[in-house]
């Protein structure tokens, strides 16, 4: 199949990666424009390794970007993980049409930070969707989906990196087959199970210590890695990952600090207590474990997160 690739970061250049073992042909690869400074998207240095023909766009919007693409006569064009706003004509241009991946089981969640979203609202399954993009945010017809239990202290960046990543790109192959094959079906969404959710950021991040401990336990492995949920320790912001929550009371109000030892620092919560592996306050951006901090003297035990 004539393939036109649209995407970056590691899960467009896995995705290129499938896409030529599985005997495709790569018509066009699409990924972002090189920065002034630092090193080119992963997806662009392997289409360059593989001196694949290479189109770097600052938008799709233009004509001359709608009639490059028509002339590709490509069969199908792979989103697999796009930022760019891709407009329907140029969706529409292949044979096929295009197919993007998402990684949450739409309609639910659909948005940029699914999988914080997920994480966030406490669900026990998600996974991936294959669907046909249209004119919408993520609201086009589904072509497959793939579900995954939630595991109670997964974080966005250890469930997307272990499952849905990988999930999602052997799930490509699966889905360019069924249309190979004339037997993909494009299945409406359903808008009253719809969900939106704004792009996750330091706004959403706060820690608030009197909600009950899942929520206070969800917000920060929803937030980890980015933004990185956050409270102030004696006037300094200090933002926590790497949670693992425990059932139970605690003798200490919600907030505070009762332990920092090998295994992390035990925060007391409405309901529980939260085991942190790595924390950083900043302006420092390195995550150490916690009794690291203690030793500099910037947490102690006792101390109460605000």
């Amino acid at each position: 199949m004539r393939i036109a690739l649209i995407g970056q970061a590691a899960f467009a250049e896995k995705a290129l990666d499938a896409l030529l073992k599985h005997g495709d042909e790569i018509v066009q690869v699409f990924s972002p424009p090189d920065p002034p400074s630092g090193r080119s998207d992963p997806l662009t240095v392997k289409a360059r390794e593989l001196k694949l023909a290479l189109s770097q766009p600052v938008s799709f919007k233009t004509d001359a970007a709608f009639e490059q693409f028509k002339a590709l006569e490509a069969d199908l064009a792979v989103l697999a993980f796009v930022t760019l706003i891709v407009p329907e004509r140029v969706l529409y241009a292949p044979r096929h049409t295009s197919i993007c991946f998402h990684p949450s089981l739409l309609p639910r969640h659909r948005g940029a930070s699914s999988i914080n979203w997920t994480l966030i609202a406490g669900d026990k399954e998600t996974g991936v969707t294959w669907f046909w993009p249209d004119k919408g945010l993520d609201t086009g017809p589904i072509l497959l989906h793939k579900k995954i239990p939630v595991e109670p202290n997964d974080t966005v960046g250890s469930i997307y990196f272990n499952r849905l990543f990988p999930l999602g790109v052997d799930s490509m192959i699966e889905a360019i087959d069924l249309i190979k094959n004339g037997r993909a079906p494009r299945i409406a969404q359903d808008e009253g199970k719809a969900t939106y959710e704004p792009i996750c950021r330091d706004e959403h991040a706060k820690l608030d210590f009197s909600k009950p401990a899942n929520e206070v336990h969800n917000l920060i492995r929803g937030c980890d890695p980015q933004p990185g949920s956050y409270a102030d320790a004696d006037g300094r912001r200090i933002r926590l990952y790497e949670p693992s929550l425990e059932a139970g009371g605690a003798s200490a109000a919600p907030g505070t600090i009762v332990s920092i030892g090998s295994d992390g620092m035990k925060i007391a919560l409405a309901g529980g207590l939260v085991t942190i592996k790595r924390a950083r306050v900043e302006p420092d951006a390195k995550k150490v474990a916690p009794a690291e901090l203690a030793s500099a003297g910037a947490i102690r035990e006792g101390l109460k997160l605000s």
